[in-house]
């Protein structure tokens, strides 16, 4: 066999793996570029400024109910406050599910906000968004570890005010098994089981934001206006969702459904509320996603 004829299969073969090459290294780039945006996000002063706030909402909240309760009374009257918060001296997991009703309406939802708002405006304002775009990252690829990255700190701030209730609820009050909304009762393990899975839908809750974030951030340069304008919108959606003539157009707002995640609590789970909200959420991710990414990828970039 001659060395031409020895030679053409791997001639062959060579095209073939090139693709594969590709998307390889446009994996591991992704991958890459999705840890450095973690890490610069975490790294900052202001994230974790947000995240000490957050840490501190639980242990005000379990302070006030244990001095209140110190002799012998209730933490509130039935339904007033946040909700679960008559429960809390009982039982300290309940300081988890009162946090979590506490923060969701503004303290959670404007931390989203100032992540999100600045995720793209914030690196136009500092001059280092043309060097982002640099081959091989790519608008839509830069698009998508911003969002990842805002999704991630979207748990992680969720799971602090979880962890700082649980610590602080063990702290201060008793656990043990506790009841549901329904009268009926759950073991403690269980209970700390739903208390994971209330932080997980609080999470989901906020993909909305975040895209409406992540948009609002690629139509501005100003990564302050970026944040100001997010925040404004969640105020005013918040305000709007508090009007009774506007009950028509309610269930279409991203927050109306945001404290559903209280049916966990029942036995058994009522889900009609709880998979509209994550429903709503997609929808607005789906979205102001896609607004953002038609916006990002036509947008000149002069920084």
């Amino acid at each position: 066999m001659s060395q031409a004829e020895t030679s053409a299969p791997k001639g062959r073969g060579e095209p073939r793996d090139k693709p594969q090459l590709t998307v390889g290294r446009r994996t591991t780039f992704f991958g890459s570029l999705f840890r450095n945006e973690l890490l610069t996000t975490f790294r900052r002063w202001r994230t974790l400024a947000l995240l000490g706030v957050l840490a501190a909402v639980p242990i005000l909240v379990g302070t006030a109910v244990k001095i209140e309760t110190d002799d012998g009374s209730s933490a509130g009257p039935a339904g007033g406050g946040p909700a679960f918060i008559s429960q809390i001296s009982n039982n300290g997991l309940f300081l988890v599910f009162t946090a979590l009703a506490a923060t969701l309406p503004f303290f959670l939802p404007m931390a989203i906000g100032v992540i999100a708002g600045d995720a793209i405006a914030g690196e136009s304002s500092a001059g280092t968004l043309r060097y982002l775009l640099v081959a091989p990252a790519g608008r839509t690829r830069l698009l998508l570890t911003k969002y990842a990255t805002t999704l991630t700190f979207c748990l992680v701030a969720t799971l602090v005010v979880a962890i700082s209730a649980l610590t602080v609820g063990a702290f201060l009050f008793p656990l043990g098994d506790l009841m549901t909304i329904s009268g009926t009762s759950i073991s403690f393990t269980e209970g700390l089981g739903r208390a994971l899975l209330i932080a997980l839908v609080v999470a989901a809750s906020l993909m909305g934001v975040a895209a409406l974030g992540l948009f609002v951030s690629t139509v501005t340069s100003s990564g302050i206006a970026a944040m100001a304008t997010t925040v404004g919108l969640l105020i005013t959606v918040q305000i709007l969702d508090q009007i009774p003539q506007l009950s028509a157009l309610q269930p279409y707002f991203f927050s109306h459904y945001w404290l559903s995640f209280a049916d966990l609590m029942r036995e058994p789970v009522y889900w009609d509320d709880l998979l509209k909200n994550l429903g709503i959420q997609a929808l607005y991710a789906a979205v102001f996603g896609s607004a953002a990414w038609a916006r990002f990828t036509t947008k000149d970039i002069t920084a």
